[in-house]
Order: structure tokens, then C-alpha cells, then sequence
């Protein structure tokens, strides 16, 4: 059975890069424009790990993390943010949210790889 990923990205040219990258993989993909979506979709669909820009329309990404670490069913699901926020303290902010991990854009696709298979080998 594949890994199930929640790519939670507003914008369809990143979320489409990350299906290539992901699909090559060998990863099933879910995807969400923005917070409220991510949120339903973790609810309903239980991923294995999830992808997390931090600025999306409706809830930011700190929010969303935040409510799916609230939700029982979902706390231990891995979350790694994947943000074009890559100021000083975002980092931070980040795990402070509930972030297992963080990449800024642009990322390697080897590196991003290879730290999701830590969290799903």
C-alpha cells in the first residue's frame, strides 16, 4: 500500500511540481488550496505526512497545523512546512506551530525526499 501525502499549497504550479516529485516517488497525493480544505482533508482522508505552505488563503499554515496537533486522531501526523517564509524566527514559528520539519522555497527535491522518507520509511 502507498503513503498517502496532503499536499496543503494555494498555488496549482507548486502543488504540480510537488505531485511530479511525490507521484515519481511512488506517493499518492491529496491535495488542499487552502486552510479549511487542508483541515477537512486531513479529517477525512488521515494521511500519512503533510506538506505545509504556510501562507494560504482563509487559514494560515501555523493555524492549521495548529488544529490538526489539537485533533486526537491526527496529532502524530508528521507535518513539514514547505513555505517561501524564510525570514529569521519563521523557522521557529513553524515548530512552535506543530512542524515536525521545515524547508524554505526554493528546496532541493533529493533533500525534501529524503527527509519525508525519515518520517515514512
Amino acid at each position: 500500500m502507498s503513503r498517502r501525502i496532503l499536499v496543503v499549497e494555494d498555488q496549482e504550479d507548486n502543488r504540480q511540481i510537488l505531485r511530479d516529485l511525490l507521484g515519481s516517488a511512488g506517493y499518492d497525493i491529496i491535495e488542499a488550496g487552502d486552510g479549511e480544505a487542508a483541515i477537512a482533508a486531513a479529517k477525512a482522508e488521515k494521511p500519512d505526512l503533510i506538506l505545509m505552505d504556510i501562507q494560504l488563503p482563509l487559514l494560515d499554515g501555523y493555524e492549521v497545523t495548529r488544529r490538526i496537533k489539537d485533533e486526537m486522531a491526527l496529532k502524530d501526523i508528521p507535518i513539514i512546512a514547505v513555505t517561501s517564509y524564510a525570514l529569521s524566527g519563521d523557522e521557529v514559528k513553524a515548530r512552535a506551530a506543530g512542524c515536525n520539519a521545515y524547508f524554505a522555497k526554493p528546496y532541493s527535491p533529493r533533500l525534501l525526499l529524503a527527509k519525508i522518507k525519515e518520517f515514512l520509511p
